[in-house]
């Protein structure tokens, strides 16, 4: 049976970041896992998980200078000194707030500077990688409709980096919502990326809402996932329709 994880980045947006904890533990979640949760002491996030009952999974380096459209540093050539001390600062709030896992965000490139970014984002991954211990580095493709910038714009070409990176604390953050739009053929690429595969993300495709609607059939990723033997954590990372609460029917409904 899968075991699902709310990201409130986008679930229950609209409360303070220890409410929104209990409000997931409330609605049956064991896990969260976060965005961009700094500005929220890490110590009240432990104590808020302790409370509700849920684990702390995930959180993103951060994204950089937003008014330049940054959307992370880890490939950017000439930000590596920049994408480092957002790691560190990452990697100490997770460690405080009891997570074990960090998605480093890749970030916007212009076309000439792709050939550098691969090799530049490659030589962060194992400077930071062999700093993190036992912290989990995600790596996640997203796909060019939402973040035509993006650096890793393609499933395969995260899976390429994590293998060139070489290191056991490396994986990779299946989304299948970001997976669905640019890549397709989801199922053959989840079986054949398993193995490197240390997170599971959905949202519908392609409106990014709840996963009982759109062109994917979440009860046979499920389904297959099981097959599979997948263990890990299933992040439901959609925008919901309406209300959190509202919406959160899908499971039962995707599961029976």
């Amino acid at each position: 049976m899968p075991r699902f994880s709310a990201n409130l980045g986008f679930l229950w947006k609209e409360l303070a970041l220890p409410d929104a904890i209990a409000a997931a533990g409330r609605a049956g979640f064991q896990a969260v896992e976060l965005h961009f949760p700094y500005e929220t002491d890490a110590d009240l996030v432990r104590d808020a998980c302790a409370r509700a009952g849920v684990e702390l999974l995930a959180v993103n380096t951060g994204l950089g200078d937003i008014t330049a459209q940054e959307r992370g540093l880890g490939a950017v050539p000439g930000r590596e000194a920049d994408f480092q001390t957002q790691a560190d600062r990452a990697l100490a709030w997770l460690r405080r707030a009891g997570g074990r896992m960090l998605h480093c965000m890749a970030g916007n490139v212009t076309a000439p500077q792709r050939p550098e970014a691969f090799s530049t984002f490659l030589r962060n991954l194992r400077h930071l990688a062999d700093r993190a211990g036992d912290v989990t580095l995600l790596l996640e493709a997203q796909n060019i409709r939402d973040a035509p910038h993006y650096f890793l714009n393609s499933v395969d070409r995260a899976a390429e980096l994590i293998e060139a990176v070489d290191r056991p604390n490396v994986r990779l953050m299946f989304d299948i919502y970001h997976v669905g739009v640019q890549d397709g053929d989801v199922l053959t690429r989840l079986q054949r990326l398993l193995p490197l595969t240390g997170h599971v993300q959905i949202a519908a495709v392609p409106s990014r809402h709840e996963p009982d609607e759109g062109e994917i059939a979440y009860c046979n990723i499920f389904r297959s996932l099981d097959q599979m033997g997948y263990a890990g954590w299933i992040g439901a990372e959609y925008i919901p329709r309406q209300g959190t609460d509202a919406g959160l029917g899908w499971r039962g409904a995707l599961t029976a």
